[in-house]
């Protein structure tokens, strides 16, 4: 659908590739987060392939290879570029190509794609700067495809996370509370940005946004095997976060043991101006 309006980005110091040690944190556990992240639908991953003119695919920030798996799965010859070398290990061993680098000054040695993809990373990137890398390595035609999962807690355990969180955590950078809202509320102002340079390039096509809702079920401990992968919590100390996943789980066990969590897979795309 096309892109109507968009919230305003956060303020320039509270940018999301401002906070570098938070940007650079998620190798700290990097197997539990390959384990313990969602993946994205199936229909987005065939919506980008079925739009891109051809079979090369560059992931942007693919940390461990979730989203590259996926796209080699369908067929895909993918390169992922990643910054944090424990992400990349990882990537590796699972069989996705990768190179070490920040997006930003990565060196593409005059080779390009039919898709440029970013899963849940590209709120990391300098948007301008980012942008304008996706245009340069993108053949005539190729798509850029920006997607995040946004989700929201069930009403019954929302308050109860959300004041776990805020005791362990008082200083975050985060909105707590975004997890009480509508899936999409969390996401929108990471969008307003990418939205904003996308159609300031004339590189690509007018943006387009596409989503889909989805639910997965979560058992307490298969949640709070996830929760110290978010960028909220991947600096506490231990004993913080030991906290907030224990007042978190008690919260869980008080609904039952487990939850269904909403998801909306939220996707930024944009067509590459040019022909073949």
């Amino acid at each position: 659908m096309p892109i109507t309006s968009a919230e305003q980005p956060p303020p320039p110091d509270r940018a999301p590739h401002r906070l570098r040690e938070t940007a650079e944190s998620f190798g700290a556990d990097a197997e539990r987060y390959d384990r313990a992240r969602p993946r994205y639908p199936d229909a987005l991953v065939g919506r980008i392939t079925g739009a891109a003119p051809g079979p090369d695919v560059l992931d942007v920030g693919c940390g461990t290879g979730i989203a590259a798996r996926q796209f080699q799965a369908a067929g895909r010859t993918v390169l992922g570029v990643e910054p944090d070398a424990r992400m990349a290990e990882v990537a590796r061993r699972l069989g996705t190509p990768v190179d070490i680098a920040a997006f930003e000054g990565w060196d593409p040695a005059g080779r390009t794609f039919d898709a440029v993809v970013a899963g849940q990373s590209w709120h990391w990137i300098e948007p301008a700067a980012g942008t304008a890398k996706a245009a340069r390595v993108l053949r005539p035609g190729g798509v850029l495809a920006l997607f995040w999962n946004a989700f929201q807690f069930p009403a019954e355990v929302a308050e109860g996370v959300v004041a776990a969180c805020r005791r362990a955590v008082p200083d975050a950078p985060f909105d707590f509370r975004a997890m009480t809202k509508g899936p999409l509320d969390g996401v929108r102002a990471l969008l307003a940005e990418p939205v904003r340079t996308i159609r300031a390039a004339a590189e690509f096509h007018e943006p387009e946004e596409w989503r889909w809702e989805w639910e997965w079920t979560y058992t307490r401990d298969a949640w709070l095997d996830q929760m110290p992968t978010q960028g909220a919590f991947t600096r506490l100390p231990a004993d913080r976060l030991a906290r907030v996943l224990e007042e978190t789980g008690a919260v869980i066990d008080a609904g039952g043991g487990s939850f269904t969590m909403r998801y909306t897979t939220v996707a930024v795309t944009a067509t590459r101006t040019g022909t073949g």
